[in-house]
């Protein structure tokens, strides 16, 4: 069997069963566990899965940059973006993290809203200049284009000194085994320090991040308080996730 099959024959799996296991797929093609393994990594370098122990896993369509991510799941986010708008009480401190979701919170917030928003998204910032009772707390830093928003050692070092009542967590992936996951270390370094100075946080789910993996883990399912998803969701999607210990919010009961 050609290369380029066997890689045609992995996609296609990984489109079907969300994941590969590389022992079993070898053992199905009757050839070696180091070729299929090469074939896995030739494919992750394309971007085109991400690899986990064992095998793989599908990677994340929520790692382009932030034109492409705009229209990516436009409907949920939207959907998304209305609920956790309305989750936010009057005299709250919460944090907006960056990305495309948060900024449709922040635009989504009452007009006549008193709260506190901290965020080290200047998006996020500048979304909120026409809400005049929100005050708006900028956490400076080296910022990462690829996102907008500040990251290093600088930006941690501020996190570490405000408390906030909810944090409104973007991530890249999500998934039962491999918890939230990021594109970027520094960036996933900054969320895990803005998840332990929250009372509560909330990972903002649509529908191209459920069952993915990316590279760098911010923290597992057990640290979240609830998966904000769209009602359209499909259940194939989250099924998986229906197993965590974290309440999904935005589904029918």
């Amino acid at each position: 069997m050609l290369t380029t099959e066997r890689k045609a024959l992995l996609l296609d799996s990984l489109g079907k069963e969300g994941r590969i296991i590389a022992k079993d797929f070898s053992e199905k093609l009757g050839l070696s566990e180091d070729t299929i393994r090469r074939d896995l990594r030739e494919l992750a370098g394309e971007g085109l899965l991400q690899r986990v122990h064992g095998g793989a896993l599908p990677v994340s369509k929520a790692l382009g940059d932030l034109p492409t991510r705009r229209n990516v799941s436009a409907d949920d986010k939207a959907e998304i973006a209305k609920v956790a708008a309305g989750m936010v009480k009057e005299g709250q401190i919460i944090f907006l993290d960056g990305g495309t979701t948060t900024i449709r919170i922040a635009r989504a917030l009452p007009k006549a809203l008193k709260a506190t928003v901290v965020t080290h998204s200047p998006d996020v910032a500048t979304a909120l200049l026409d809400h005049p009772g929100v005050d708006v707390e900028l956490i400076g830093g080296r910022i990462y284009k690829h996102s907008n928003v500040s990251v290093g050692s600088v930006a941690i070092e501020a996190i570490g000194h405000i408390r906030t009542d909810l944090y409104f967590m973007g991530v890249t992936g999500i998934h039962l085994e491999h918890g939230l996951t990021t594109g970027d270390r520094e960036e996933a370094a900054v969320k895990r320090a803005i998840c332990r100075q929250a009372a509560e946080t909330i990972v903002l789910g649509s529908r191209e991040k459920l069952g993915a993996v990316s590279p760098y883990s911010v923290v597992s399912l057990d640290d979240i308080d609830g998966l904000l998803v769209s009602r359209k969701c499909p259940e194939d999607l989250l099924g998986p996730l229906r197993q965590a210990p974290v309440q999904i919010v935005g589904i029918s009961s």
